[in-house]
């Protein structure tokens, strides 16, 4: 018993607890490699691989690689059930949608999404597939005209069997048929009307959601809400500001697709195809984003208190140096979120980037505390849903990413400091 106590104790150390996470970061690697060869097959392994060394040296995810928080392993498990579900594996999706909520009850809300697309793309699939079965039915005639005729229908009756079992048809990419949507009412009424029609299929389809779904509704019940720990300081708030930190911290650690001038300029064309709509919504944007900045603004205990922390320092020295600061940064949130609904829809329907933006802020919204790991698993699904782009600025935006690593690590050993009310050596971190 003893030599036992020895080993668990052993394996329990903080460098073997520290080390599960490295693993889970290079799992989180894997899956995202395999993720972007899924949605955009073209791209390549190489080009995979670049992104996928690029994620893993994004900073806020790079620095949690090597201490022992959920957030690495919350994100892998978040992947799995992605990918599981563009390859139509929803059984296995369920099952790690069920293993993401146990390390993070947020997870809920990324199951829920990637569900109710995965469903969207089944009755799409459906009708695809009803569709060439039903012109192979068609009767032919024995002319030779008619015959060469039929031949080239099957050729593209071939061609479109290969499309459907491809896997571009297999992870959802925008369909030719969502295309041809003249509005976002159209497509809304289209997906409904095929989820009603085939309402039986995707009910035994998706069951296996439903049932975690049902367990997660019984363990709130049983435990008295989503939170764990804790719970008064994790109060759900209303802070819509946190919404908004997300698109600017987004859009900016990915400067390449949102802040250049041609993409800048390409915003403004895109935003002044309907004058009327694009100031009336730019108007109303602002003055939601005013509203959420000026009463809906959380500033939690802990972000005021812990001086650990990288967000303490943003909050008091940006966000807060003077009263007008908050409100200045307004036009920025707001650019940043048209810029990246923008990109989104360059490969995404309308009804998936809502879809999106509403996930993001069932997560966020309800979290008082400002926190950048919150943002990781949003910020992964956007850059692989993000437009390819160059070598060059995928190479200039990873030297960003490592000298901020290097940065954090540097503050992190050689900058220790200490509390004169707590015993101990804290330490700076994200």
């Amino acid at each position: 018993m003893i030599g036992v106590a020895e080993t668990f104790d052993a394996l329990c150390s903080t460098a073997v607890l520290r080390s599960t996470n490295v693993i889970m970061a290079m799992i989180c690697a894997v899956l995202f490699h395999d993720l972007l060869l899924c949605i955009r097959p073209g791209i390549g392994k190489r080009k995979a691989t670049i992104y996928a060394i690029l994620v893993a040296l994004y900073p806020v995810h790079w620095f949690f690689t090597f201490v022992y928080y959920t957030d690495v392993a919350s994100l892998a498990a978040v992947l799995a059930m992605y990918l599981s579900c563009l390859k139509k594996r929803f059984w296995v999706g369920a099952m790690f949608g069920a293993f993401s909520i146990l390390f993070r009850q947020t997870n809920v809300i990324w199951m829920i999404f990637f569900a109710a697309n995965g469903a969207i793309s089944f009755v799409q699939d459906l009708y695809l597939k009803d569709n060439v079965s039903r012109e192979n039915s068609e009767p032919t005639h024995k002319s030779n005209k008619v015959a060469s005729g039929r031949d080239n229908k099957i050729n593209a009756q071939g061609l479109r069997r290969r499309r459907i079992n491809s896997p571009i048809s297999i992870v959802g990419v925008v369909p030719e048929t969502t295309k041809l949507y003249n509005s976002f009412a159209e497509e809304v009424w289209d997906i409904s009307l095929k989820l009603w029609n085939s309402k039986c299929k995707v009910l035994v389809t998706f069951t296996p959601f439903a049932v975690v779904m049902v367990a997660f509704i019984a363990f709130i019940i049983w435990n008295g809400g989503i939170v764990l720990g804790a719970k008064e300081a994790h109060l759900v708030s209303p802070h819509f500001a946190q919404f908004l930190y997300f698109g600017l911290v987004s859009a900016a650690a990915l400067l390449p697709w949102h802040f250049t001038p041609s993409l800048v300029l390409d915003l403004f064309r895109w935003s002044g195809k309907n004058k009327t709509c694009s100031s009336l919504a730019v108007l109303t944007t602002l003055g939601l984003s005013f509203i959420a900045v000026h009463f809906f603004s959380v500033a939690h205990p802990y972000l005021l208190a812990d001086n650990r922390h990288y967000t303490f320092y943003i909050w008091r020295k940006v966000i807060q140096v003077n009263w007008m600061m908050k409100y200045i940064l307004i036009p920025l949130y707001v650019y940043s979120w048209f810029s990246i609904i923008n990109i989104l829809g360059k490969s995404q329907t309308r009804v998936w980037v809502l879809s999106f933006v509403l996930s993001v802020a069932l997560v966020l919204v309800p979290a008082p505390l400002v926190e950048f790991r919150y943002y990781t698993i949003p910020f992964v699904i956007l850059v692989l849903n993000s437009p390819v782009i160059g070598n060059g600025k995928l190479l200039a935006l990873g030297s960003l990413y490592a000298a901020a690593d290097l940065f954090t690590l540097v503050m992190f050993l050689f900058r220790p400091f200490h509390w004169e009310h707590e015993p101990g050596t804290q330490r700076f971190m994200w």
